[in-house]
């Protein structure tokens, strides 16, 4: 009788997944009668002021409908951006013109709702971050979608960069040693377009730490477990929308995740960060993600989701290196391009929504850190590597 390892089986199980959802999308690309994929964009604040100039323009996107419950600014995105159908509500939006992904860019305490009343009407979804508030809604929303042979994705849409790409090799080529550590950082004043950041289930972890846990997981693999501590700093802010408002979720959070092999990776990120670039970052050329190793150590520099170099320094090479590697066409923006491209092509993309997942887990992992004290193991893992 042949019997087949705990390895082999585990690999042979994955394998068997991954056809199923490669077949998936080779199914819905062959059933998509034009080379364009019919978007509709839910939410248009600020974030959709980025969004809808990057889909306008890709080739795999036909933008169908707009929507926010503030109907005003539904209607000038769908006049900036000569979009068809505009709508104040999510019932509407999905009773409207057919369209086959709905790219959510709302307040993120509804994104959960918002995603799976998508799913249960039949429609694919790509979410701003996070894709849902607990890692147990964000699994079921993923259950949902396998169950209608849907398909959904979470940003960001850092693994994309060819600098986490050019990161990823060198770790994988031993560039410098054994790993032992790593340390990311991404803060700044706080927004103050909006109090959903402050309310209950915002924070800078899901704003601002969300980027730096994706990109270490990605390069150094799932986290077994978190130790997190988290704080309210300035605990009133003033934001246009509400006035002066009482801050709910963490504006300051640190936490140390354990990769396995001995790695412990830091990632610090609050809404008290004086920073001179700003939200927007522009100018950074300061390292954000710094990793060493035993044999060197090296360094992403800019933010991890507008990169453009990467520092290295080894047993070798003593002095500074940095690479620039072919920046391409990425923007931190453009994950609902990547995958509507992907369902053309019925190819599977690097954004890999148990990823987005385990990064959820990880923010969750934190806060009852906090809460208890204690350490939490982590349950959750995705196809690593990455690249």
């Amino acid at each position: 009788m042949n019997t087949l390892s705990r390895k082999d089986f585990l690999q042979h199980t994955a394998m068997a997944g991954a056809a199923v959802l490669l077949s998936n999308l080779k199914t819905f690309a062959s059933a998509t009668d034009e080379k364009k994929i019919k978007v509709a964009v839910i939410g248009c604040g600020s974030v959709s002021g980025v969004y809808l100039p990057h889909l306008s323009k890709s080739p795999f996107v036909e933008l169908v409908s707009v929507c926010d419950i503030k109907f005003d600014r539904a209607e000038k995105r769908a006049k900036e951006f000569n979009v068809p159908n505009k709508f104040p509500h999510i019932d509407q939006l999905l009773a409207g013109p057919k369209f086959d992904l709905m790219i959510t860019l709302t307040d993120m305490q509804v994104h959960g709702m918002l995603n799976k009343q998508a799913l249960n009407a039949g429609r694919n979804v790509w979410s701003e971050k996070p894709m849902a508030n607990t890692y147990k809604e964000g699994k079921a929303l993923l259950d949902l979608a396998k169950s209608k042979n849907l398909r959904i994705w979470g940003a960001p849409a850092v693994v994309n960069s060819p600098q986490f790409a050019f990161m990823s090799k060198a770790l994988r080529e031993g560039k410098i040693g054994k790993i032992a550590a790593a340390h990311a950082h991404y803060g700044h004043t706080g927004p103050t377009w909006s109090a959903f950041f402050y309310e209950e289930l915002g924070g800078s972890l899901p704003d601002l730490g969300v980027y730096n846990i994706a990109t270490l997981t990605g390069l150094l693999g799932p986290a077994k477990s978190v130790v997190g501590m988290t704080s309210i700093v300035k605990p009133e802010r003033t934001v246009d929308d509400k006035g002066t408002i009482t801050v709910k979720a963490e504006d300051n959070a640190m936490l140390l995740l354990d990769h396995g092999n001995g790695i412990i990776s830091h990632v610090m990120s609050g809404f008290n960060y004086f920073d001179p670039y700003g939200h927007e970052g522009k100018g950074q050329e300061k390292p954000s993600i710094l990793i060493y190793g035993s044999e060197g150590n090296m360094s992403l520099v800019g933010y991890d989701w507008a990169p453009w170099g990467v520092d290295m320094v080894t047993k070798d090479h003593e002095k500074s290196q940095r690479f620039l590697p072919d920046p391409g066409t990425y923007v931190w923006q453009e994950g609902a391009s990547k995958i509507s491209e992907a369902l053309i092509n019925g190819t599977e993309p690097l954004i890999n929504v148990e990823h987005a997942l385990h990064v959820l887990e990880i923010i969750e992992g934190t806060r009852a850190s906090q809460k208890t004290g204690k350490r939490i193991e982590l349950k959750s893992k995705f196809k690593w590597p990455v690249v």
